[in-house]
């Protein structure tokens, strides 16, 4: 049988098959010598015994697959940040929409709380960049419907850091869901961890992934884009890629450089600049070898 993995705990993968009810498998042990980790999110092939317990035979070959949030086939990445606290980091957004990117995933930038702020420069910025933004309120439902419809036919990761309200968003999609939510440290600014596991959820027509959240500190250890492929994850580069005076520029200190040239005439933003010079020099002092491994 052929399924698709809606969720992974505790050592067993429940697979959806034609609608019907999840069935809980475990991964063959062909699959650990292979070094295959089934995630959520992939297709499988499945066995179930006269017993009824089920075993995840194999994993057909993946549209994209990432290391956080740990999901695969991915349609659209949902970054959901805040203008309120926790207020989210500029570099955030811009790691995961690079990450996105470079899988091949569509990005919406979802900025909730807006019935306490509305994040009007951070919306500003994104859309400049060629974003697709949102403003919601998981509280109050505004915009929720106009993300709903985002969703539709699609497989779709929520991801962002602690406490922006990502299960929040979702319970505003499909109350009956009533996933638990956290409250915000006013001594920290940061949000309490409340997913603990991926999962994906039917919404509005498509599947929803609700993640766990991140911090600055995990950001750092996310997986690397190689700093020759970075440049064309960053959308609004695009234009000025191939008017650089010299072939393969860095577009960090290099003159003749059409980007920093476009950056000085304000046809890119600081903000985003800046994130890619410090993304640049992360992927700089990772060995060729362990980029490959990932």
């Amino acid at each position: 049988m052929t399924g698709q993995i809606i969720k992974a705990l505790s050592g067993f993968y429940y697979v959806e098959v034609g609608g019907e009810q999840p069935i809980p498998c475990r991964g063959r042990g062909k699959l650990r010598h292979q070094r295959q980790v089934p995630l959520v999110g992939d297709r499988v092939e499945i066995s179930c015994s006269e017993d009824g317990a089920g075993m995840v035979d194999a994993i057909l070959p993946r549209k994209n697959q990432f290391c956080r949030p740990t999901v695969a086939n991915i349609d659209l990445i949902v970054i959901v940040a805040s203008g309120a606290v926790p207020v989210t980091d500029p570099f955030l957004i811009d790691r995961m929409a690079a990450m996105a990117e470079w899988k091949g995933c569509d990005v919406l930038i979802c900025f909730n709380k807006c019935d306490l702020d509305r994040a009007e420069e951070l919306v500003e910025l994104y859309r400049g960049a060629g974003f697709h933004t949102i403003q919601v309120s998981a509280e109050t439902g505004d915009g929720v419907e106009e993300l709903a419809k985002e969703l539709y036919g699609k497989v779709s990761a929520f991801t962002g850091n602690y406490g922006v309200g990502k299960s929040s968003i979702l319970n505003a999609l499909h109350p009956s869901f009533g996933l638990p939510v956290g409250e915000v440290s006013a001594k920290l600014g940061r949000g309490r961890h409340t997913t603990r596991h991926v999962e994906l959820f039917p919404v509005g027509g498509g599947l929803v992934a609700d993640t766990p959240g991140f911090s600055a500190f995990d950001v750092e250890q996310m997986e690397a884009i190689p700093k020759e492929e970075l440049a064309s994850a960053f959308r609004e580069f695009q234009p000025y890629l191939e008017q650089c005076r010299f072939q393969g520029c860095a577009h960090v200190k290099e003159q003749g450089c059409a980007v920093r040239r476009a950056l000085a005439e304000g046809g890119i933003s600081a903000s985003r600049y800046k994130s890619y010079v410090r993304l640049y020099e992360q992927a700089r002092e990772i060995p060729t070898w362990e980029l490959t491994k990932k």
